[in-house]
């Protein structure tokens, strides 16, 4: 029994030292000194420290000082780990170099710097910025929009906010990213992107995404939302109270657990009866099956298949293209069918939100 009680314990932390070198090394690798030379030397020689404190387990006498040697290490990359600040003064790429920031006045909510580029191409664009306000009495409908691009699992998801007359507000929390960079989602996980509220007119954010984008090509759906209306105006105001400490206070994004959807579920806890966590957040095509799974699509009583269906904007986005109605256009049933939705699903009469 001992015997078998230590060979767990060895295979245990076997796994442990295993786990914290990879680990460490990739640390070193994406967040380390600047220098190519010097970072790879150093994550070639924590890769070395990781891999004897792995085969000394099986040699009695020299576990305790490979052990040692290991920990010492790992707790000074740690340390340097932790000593990584996020910033919000860097050179940052033209489509977020822009803080978006909101004020109050009672109901009143003016959005500064809410984006509105006129594209040319995915990389060609002429930037603008502009400052707006909404009245939270007159929100009448918050929209959820999944961006797929590699397959059902995993897709960008963000909301848009319905003020009533064409006024429609989108908010997507994604990476902030410095001249040159590129996203990588193995980069996400090791502190090398802010986290950035894009705070936009739709004909950017969502017109970015079915027209503009080519490698690879985005598909796009929207769906209404429904849920009680006081629900959205509480979101909206914690996304602007996020929005605002953001700029105060800069943070890391993360690939797993600050991202567009644990965000997005971060915040609907302000609200009560919110969803419960599930593996869906994370794979996060799955969204709206969760979402259509505890009533918080409207779907008129058809089955998802076909919600999904009648969900997909691409076409619409690019008939749409620059027009000034362009929220209004990619929300027809391009279907034409009688019962089909239109613009927007009526309010409930407890005053819901669809």
């Amino acid at each position: 029994m001992r015997k078998t009680l230590t060979r767990c314990a060895l295979l245990l932390l076997g796994l442990l030292i295993a786990a914290a070198g990879g680990w460490g090394v990739l640390a070193i690798i994406f967040a380390g000194p600047a220098n190519a030379l010097l970072r790879n030397s150093l994550a070639g020689a924590f890769a070395v420290v990781a891999l004897v404190a792995l085969l000394a387990l099986a040699v009695r006498r020299w576990r305790g000082r490979t052990l040692a040697v290991h920990l010492a290490q790992f707790a000074g990359l740690l340390f340097c780990w932790y000593r990584l600040e996020p910033s919000n003064e860097r050179d940052w790429q033209a489509d977020v170099a822009v803080l978006p920031h909101a004020s109050f006045d009672g109901d009143l909510v003016t959005v500064h710097n809410i984006r509105n580029f006129d594209y040319r191409s995915e990389t060609d664009y002429t930037p603008a910025w502009y400052d707006k306000q909404f009245d939270l009495r007159k929100l009448q409908g918050v929209d959820l929009i999944a961006s797929y691009w590699m397959g059902p699992v995993i897709a960008h998801v963000f909301l848009s906010f319905d003020f009533g007359d064409g006024d429609h507000l989108a908010v997507s929390i994604e990476t902030r990213k410095e001249k040159g960079e590129s996203y990588s989602t193995l980069k996400g996980f090791f502190r090398q992107y802010e986290l950035y509220y894009v705070v936009a007119d739709e004909r950017d954010l969502i017109r970015l995404r079915t027209n503009y984008r080519r490698n690879p090509p985005e598909d796009v759906y929207l769906y209404q939302l429904h849920a009680p209306i006081e629900h959205g105006r509480q979101l909206f105001l914690e996304y602007m109270q996020r929005i605002n400490a953001l700029k105060e206070q800069p943070e890391f994004y993360n690939s797993l657990t600050t991202n567009c959807t644990t965000g997005m579920w971060l915040h609907s806890r302000v609200n009560p009866q919110h969803l419960p966590f599930d593996w869906r957040i994370i794979a996060s095509g799955y969204v709206p099956q969760l979402l259509y799974q505890h009533g918080l699509l409207y779907s008129a009583g058809l089955p998802f298949a076909e919600v999904r269906r009648r969900a997909h904007i691409n076409a619409r986005a690019q008939a749409a293209d620059d027009a000034a109605d362009f929220s209004r256009r990619i929300r027809m049933d391009d279907q034409a069918k009688p019962g089909g939705p239109t613009d927007r699903a009526p309010a409930d009469p407890d005053g819901a939100l669809h």
